[in-house]
């Protein structure tokens, strides 16, 4: 992609990938949410992609989103944790973030659980599952899924929407296939558990390099970030 192009630009591109990819798979483009990540982005990049549609913006970094929120309040968005979320950040997460795409272990459960029984609210969330195995990334395994699951069930205020992950990442976005398609089978396992309380709506997966594929394999949000803003400085 040029890099001569505008964000808005950039951003319909996307939107075209995102319908071309739907459509091969049999699926309507609205299916799909767009999570424009804006980690290392400037407030005049951010605010033109807001410009051009984006109204979902994906943080790495909760203290990097915070300020940003205060500088964009005026921006009619929502606001994302895409990136690992560590404990003594979840305060703040609480109340920065309408979902955090990163929940993988249950000590991190109980204290969402707890900040948001302080703040009076209910934290959305996504379980993050390291589906291709590697030791470098963040995730609960495939065999602690449905415990999780369970404990979080048991949680009054955080509510699972669905699940994310992280592929490999790979030159070829073929390669990354078989780790959204594992997802795909995962949630549809889920689901046959029927644990009160979990719901399988979103299947966050999918990135600049491999989105398309994501896609076609089920994805119901793509968090895209090159490829809207540029590349980061």
């Amino acid at each position: 992609m040029s890099v001569d192009l505008s964000v808005a630009e950039r951003y319909h591109r996307v939107l075209e990938r995102v319908a071309e990819a739907a459509l091969r798979a049999g699926r309507r483009p609205e299916e799909i949410t767009v999570v424009a990540v804006s980690k290392g982005v400037d407030d005049a990049r951010i605010r033109e992609a807001v410009a051009a549609g984006v109204h979902i913006l994906g943080e790495n970094r909760v203290q990097e989103a915070q300020k940003k929120q205060e500088r964009l309040s005026d921006l009619p968005v929502s606001w994302h944790l895409v990136g690992h979320l560590q404990t003594n950040k979840v305060k703040y997460a609480v109340k920065s973030f309408d979902l955090i795409h990163s929940l993988d272990s249950s000590r991190l459960a109980r204290e969402i659980q707890r900040r948001a029984a302080e703040q009076g609210r209910e934290v959305g969330v996504l379980v993050q599952v390291n589906v291709s195995g590697e030791p470098s990334k963040f995730g609960v395994s495939e065999a602690g899924l449905r415990p999780l699951l369970e404990e979080v069930a048991t949680l009054p205020l955080v509510r699972v929407q669905g699940l994310m992950t992280i592929a490999p990442l790979v030159e070829d976005m073929e390669e990354a296939r078989p780790c959204f398609r594992r997802l795909y089978e995962l949630a549809a396992r889920v689901r046959e558990w029927c644990i009160p309380g979990v719901e399988m709506r979103e299947l966050s997966m999918g990135m600049t390099q491999d989105f398309p594929v994501a896609i076609e394999e089920g994805a119901t949000m793509i968090r895209v970030g090159t490829a809207i803003f540029g590349p980061r400085e």
